[in-house]
């Protein structure tokens, strides 16, 4: 067996509610006053509202920063941090979607006073410690309540990456109830999102190991199984759940088998554009399943057996049958699936394919080489 290593939070709480044990968990981490991560919509839909109340019960002294933004600037960053030293917090927690969730992480590390954002981009630049953190999802996608990583905008069009396992939480909480009112579009494009990740997981050129297999493959089952109905019905707590533990195992996998060129060439789309993580994923995905088809189709054929049960054939042909599968799946879900449907024009290509081609440490993990015609070639496919 091939030697390799596997990192993973150190606790999981899961199920309906769970948000509400905040304070407990809080407590055993030994917090007295912690510094909330969030953004103004997780806050003004009232979804602190429980874990406030059990973090009063404790008598944790809380304060809460709710300037989070989509695709997070190091300004974010920093103000969230000089909220946390201004309360003497002695933990963080994050609720919210993956822009929270990764800000939270930085503001652990920052708030404990050893590093500076400048020197930790890259991987394994920031040593520690970190103040106690627990990471709480309200969108089952990003995975980030058990990854390694933090994504921040340090510019137009450019994302960077602190990628350390010190900010591995605590704790990730996965609680349903905080993801009943997500509108389908939502659902669906963090749904996809965290089934990108398995994909991409399973197939990676880097770091593929048995224990990221396994995750990833029931993540694709969780995922695949109950996204349509979470879209139809989000008040179906029981198919909210199974998203948010697929996405958890997703994030997982990924975390430990890194993703590739679906994320590499998605992240210019969001920086660039606007366009949230989860849907700038999704419209890259078929084209790039179709480019990596030639050197991925029979593990592709693998997870087919797993989203299409009566896929049949040789293992091109299952293989064919997941791309074509997963290349409807966003019309299904009511998702945009082309890029001018998110105002890029054919003359935005060439800067996409440029900012796509600075993802080294994505590129490197995809199962076939991307040049930057390939790059430009599947934004024009996308287009």
């Amino acid at each position: 067996m091939q030697t390799f290593e596997f990192q993973s939070p150190r606790s999981s709480l899961v199920g309906p509610g769970t948000s509400a044990r905040l304070g407990e968990l809080a407590k055993r981490l030994g917090c007295r006053s912690v510094l909330v991560v969030t953004d103004r919509g997780v806050l003004n839909a009232g979804l602190l509202a429980a874990g406030m109340a059990s973090l009063a019960a404790e008598d944790i002294a809380v304060s809460v920063f709710s300037g989070v933004e989509a695709d997070p600037a190091e300004a974010i960053v920093l103000s969230a941090a000089e909220a946390a030293l201004a309360c003497k917090a002695d933990g963080v927690i994050g609720i919210g979607g993956g822009s929270s969730l990764d800000v939270a992480k930085l503001v652990a590390l920052l708030a404990a006073g050893n590093e500076k954002l400048a020197d930790i981009y890259g991987i394994g630049n920031a040593k520690g410690p970190r103040l106690p953190l627990i990471l709480v999802p309200t969108t089952a996608g990003t995975g980030s309540e058990v990854t390694a990583i933090s994504i921040i905008t340090t510019g137009e069009g450019e994302k960077k990456g602190v990628v350390t396992p010190v900010i591995v939480p605590d704790w990730a909480v996965l609680d349903a109830e905080l993801t009943l009112g997500l509108p389908p579009h939502v659902t669906a494009a963090t749904g996809i999102d965290a089934m990108v990740h398995a994909i991409e997981a399973y197939t990676s050129k880097r770091l593929k190991n048995p224990v990221s297999d396994c995750l990833a493959r029931e993540a694709l089952s969780l995922l695949s199984r109950n996204i349509h109905e979470a879209c139809r019905n989000g008040a179906n707590a029981e198919a909210r759940q199974a998203m948010l533990l697929g996405a958890m195992l997703a994030g997982m996998s990924f975390a430990n088998s890194p993703v590739a060129a679906v994320h590499a060439l998605a992240y210019p789309v969001g920086a660039r554009f606007h366009v949230p993580h989860g849907l700038s994923n999704s419209l890259v995905l078929p084209e790039v399943l179709r480019f990596n088809h030639s050197s991925s189709y029979e593990l592709y054929a693998e997870l087919a057996t797993i989203i299409i049960p009566d896929a049949t054939g040789s293992a091109q042909e299952r293989s064919q049958q997941l791309v074509e599968y997963l290349s409807g799946l966003p019309a299904e879900l009511g998702l945009p699936t082309r890029l001018s449907e998110v105002g890029i024009k054919e003359s935005d290509l060439v800067m996409l394919a440029t900012d796509a081609m600075k993802q080294t440490r994505l590129l490197v993990n995809n199962p076939r080489e991307v040049s930057y015609d390939d790059a430009l070639a599947i934004y024009a496919a996308s287009l």
